[in-house]
């Protein structure tokens, strides 16, 4: 087994640095289950991983413990230290020792997130079947500044604009949407309510249901912050006397219904969009354990407790034991460690 020496000048000071940070912001400002590890010691990782899959026999549990108690920027920090210190590529090593499920979560936890996202939106355009809802709920969730660093991401990975591809893969409606959500032009809340604004898109939108007029549903709700749109919702249920889905329902057909659907879902309960969607991929014969994976590690730091809060209200029944009663395998813990607990 190789021995570990001290760390670099330059990687000392950025853990010191970034150790400083989480100080400063006590790392309690969230609601994700994972949270910066105060105990931190990047050392200690890396030998505890170096034994993990070294050692007589590859130790999951010690794997999966590390992985799933450490946020996504320390768990950059340990690949880095553990490369200095091994000339080993940490990821490569995962990989070569695990396989199945196990084994994507591990990956999908090493990677940076705006790779991540990168890579589960490429898939989404690129691959066989309908799966434009995976566009649209990275697209429509992530904060301006996360879409930003997924699209460019994308152009360096794929060598190729994420919009070239939502055009190659998508057309009509559906399309539009997806190309405005990608653009990141949403408006961000100044703090004010413009009643005055909420009338006129209120309006705006009886007027296209009847006249057909799609691209100002699409404009309206690209365009303006959540909390305004909320606000429409509300107020356009007072006028018509039906919800805005029902709108939906009844003008748009197919997968632009669909998209539409999840993004009125996203506006008015972003957590109890993904607990929806949690739900759905835990019925049926299997799991699907790549939306199972990709929700619980996109907002474990973030608002998973949210999500969890929302899946327990609308199911009856919470999501830590959701997944204990219908995940088998490998992967069983993992998706566990990163639900974290019980809601009682």
């Amino acid at each position: 087994m190789s021995v570990i020496g001290k760390p670099s000048p330059s990687l000392t000071q950025e853990i010191l640095s970034y150790l400083g940070l989480a100080n400063k912001t006590a790392a309690w400002g969230t609601l994700g289950t994972l949270r910066t590890f105060l105990s931190f010691g990047v050392d200690r990782d890396v030998q505890r991983l170096l034994k993990a899959i070294a050692g007589q026999g590859v130790d999951h549990a010690t794997i999966v413990d590390v992985l799933t108690n450490r946020s996504r920027e320390q768990r950059q920090l340990i690949a880095r230290s553990f490369q200095e210190r091994t000339q080993q590529d940490l990821l490569k090593s995962l990989r070569a020792a695990l396989s199945g499920n196990l084994e994507r979560i591990v990956v999908a936890l090493m990677q940076p997130a705006a790779r991540f996202d990168a890579q589960a939106l490429r898939a989404a355009l690129k691959g066989s079947g309908s799966s434009e809802d995976v566009a649209m709920e990275i697209l429509a969730t992530r904060a301006p500044p996360q879409l930003h660093q997924c699209l460019a991401a994308y152009k360096y990975d794929f060598q190729v604009e994420a919009e070239e591809d939502i055009k190659s893969k998508t057309s009509g409606i559906l399309q539009d949407l997806l190309l405005a959500l990608a653009k990141g032009g949403r408006e961000s809340y100044s703090g004010i309510i413009d009643y005055n604004l909420e009338e006129q898109d209120v309006q705006a939108l009886q007027k296209a249901g009847e006249l057909g007029t799609e691209r100002t549903w699409i404009l309206i709700l690209t365009q303006r912050n959540p909390k305004h749109l909320v606000r429409v919702c509300e107020q356009y249920q007072r006028h018509t006397g039906r919800v805005l889905e029902e709108a939906v329902q009844h003008r748009f057909r197919g997968n632009a219904q669909a998209a539409l659907l999840g993004l009125v879902s996203v506006i008015r309960n972003t957590p109890g969009y993904f607990a929806d969607k949690l739900h759905q991929a835990l019925q049926g014969t299997e799991p699907n354990h790549q939306v199972l994976m990709r929700i619980l590690i996109s907002r474990s730091e973030t608002d998973l407790l949210s999500i969890r809060a929302e899946f327990k209200k609308k199911f009856g029944k919470s999501l830590y034991s959701s997944l204990q009663d219908r995940v088998k395998g490998d992967c069983r813990s993992a998706l566990l460690a990163l639900c974290r607990a019980e809601d009682i």
